[in-house]
């Protein structure tokens, strides 16, 4: 239930927003708004304010299926115009103001990012310290020397200055755009030691999990502690606790949570479980015990080995906080940089550097969505930027259906002088209409292969 409700919230409260932005500057340049939807279909309920704006008579709607929604101007293409209020139609309004009008939808929702990762960075959110976990082996991590328990104090991408890391979701971050931007990754650790990861010789194609496994740093340093312990698991037939603390696995000394992790997964050959004795300290005594995990198929890929038990204690944790101006400027930043990479990703998809597999549809949404909201405010608040962001540079797009191909027929005729022929202006929604389909067609694939695969 919580799911449903985190996505309606979030689709109406952005859909709400995008809309608003081209209704707000329409009424500014004296365009005449009829109607305001929020959702399509069947109308669920609707309104007209007791004292409108000057000129307006507009209707606020809400529609029974809420993935969209459209502001209904004035316009002559659409219907008669009565000559007395000609100069209201969006038709007859001047190129610069048919623009503004268009871009607005998308800039309001940039702009609605920008004041929620803000709010996140003024209200303060509860992350993990930057310090490293044990990286997977032969990964970029584990080549360039690092064991795990280093503490990030500095770091940069290649060409950009050092600058302080807060967090291990600043770190992630970092990693994320280097990998997928093909830049390096420069690192200050405690104690003066810098590191250098040369993310520019990955091939990554994909933004998930598998990429953070190239790079290596996968999570947090945190104890090798076992948590909840799953009935009928390979843990509880081993006799294993809550609590128990690993300090080897056969001949391996295990040196936090991510290196016990790795190391359970590694437990199997020939698709085969392995037993090996773990050494363990529970209540402050040594123990020997033997534990054979359980195999499994991940989403049909290699054997792995899993002991049906939470592996690693919480890491340490810190709060990051900004000021008024600092947190506003870093929200500029992060809006800035989400919206770059994710035009640099849908090039790199085109061209077919980068896999159809980043896309997704709102079934991934959904997920996110309520599991953003069970983990809180902020995180709920960060997932609703991004959204919110994605939405912005989608509809900036050049596709004929979406507002950045109305402002490339706009572009057209300030060079030409002239508009788009009504022939061609037919053509081309047909071409943008048949791209989106297919997009849509990818991203639910993708959902389904996702979430049920």
């Amino acid at each position: 239930m919580l799911t449903v409700i985190a996505f309606i919230v979030a689709l109406g409260l952005l859909i709400a927003v995008h809309e608003y932005g081209h209704y707000r500057v329409a009424v500014a340049c004296g365009v005449k708004v009829l109607r305001f939807s929020v959702g399509f279909g069947n109308v669920l309920y609707r309104w007209k304010p007791k004292h409108p704006r000057p000129g307006q008579d507009t209707e606020f709607v809400i529609g029974a299926f809420p993935l969209g929604g459209y502001v209904k101007m004035l316009d002559e293409r659409e219907g008669p115009v009565d000559a007395a209020e000609r100069h209201r139609a969006f038709n007859t309004q001047p190129l610069k103001a048919r623009a503004a009008i268009v871009a607005a939808g998308p800039a309001a929702n940039l702009l609605l990012a920008i004041l929620l990762y803000a709010g996140v960075n003024w209200i303060g959110v509860q992350e993990p310290e930057p310090v490293l976990g044990s990286p997977v082996a032969q990964s970029v991590a584990a080549q360039a020397g690092l064991r795990g328990g280093e503490r990030v104090e500095r770091a940069a991408l290649q060409g950009d200055e050092l600058e302080p890391v807060r967090s291990f979701e600043d770190l992630r971050w970092m990693l994320t755009r280097g990998a997928l931007d093909g830049r390096d990754l420069r690192m200050e650790l405690a104690g003066g030691r810098e590191v250098l990861l040369p993310l520019s010789q990955l091939d990554a194609r994909a933004a998930d999990a598998q990429l953070l496994r190239k790079v290596g740093v996968v999570a947090p340093w945190s104890p090798a502690v076992l948590g909840d312990i799953q009935a009928g698991g390979a843990a509880e037939k081993a006799g294993l606790r809550k609590g128990d603390l690993v300090r080897r696995v056969g001949d391996q000394a295990i040196t936090d949570g991510q290196h016990l992790r790795d190391t359970i997964r590694a437990q199997v050959q020939g698709g085969r479980p392995l037993t090996a004795t773990w050494e363990i300290e529970r209540e402050g005594r040594g123990l020997q015990v033997p534990v054979t995990p359980d195999v499994v198929n991940p989403e049909g890929g290699a054997a792995i080995g899993r002991i049906s038990a939470f592996v690693g204690a919480p890491p340490a944790m810190t709060t990051v906080r900004h000021g008024p101006i600092e947190g506003l400027w870093k929200g500029m930043v992060r809006t800035w940089d989400v919206s770059a990479l994710t035009l640099r990703m849908m090039g790199r998809m085109v061209i077919g550097e980068a896999s159809l597999k980043n896309l997704s549809g709102p079934l991934t949404i959904a997920d996110y969505a309520g599991k953003s909201a069970s983990m809180g405010l902020t995180q709920y608040l960060l997932f609703l930027a991004l959204i919110s962001v994605s939405l912005g540079v989608l509809n900036l797009l050049p596709l004929p259906v979406l507002d950045g191909g109305h402002l490339m027929y706009y572009l057209w005729e300030a060079v030409t002088g002239r508009s788009v022929s009504d022939a061609w202006m037919e053509r081309l929604q047909r071409g943008g209409v048949a791209v989106l389909l297919v997009m849509m067609s990818i991203a639910l694939f993708n959902d389904v292969a996702r979430l049920f695969g």
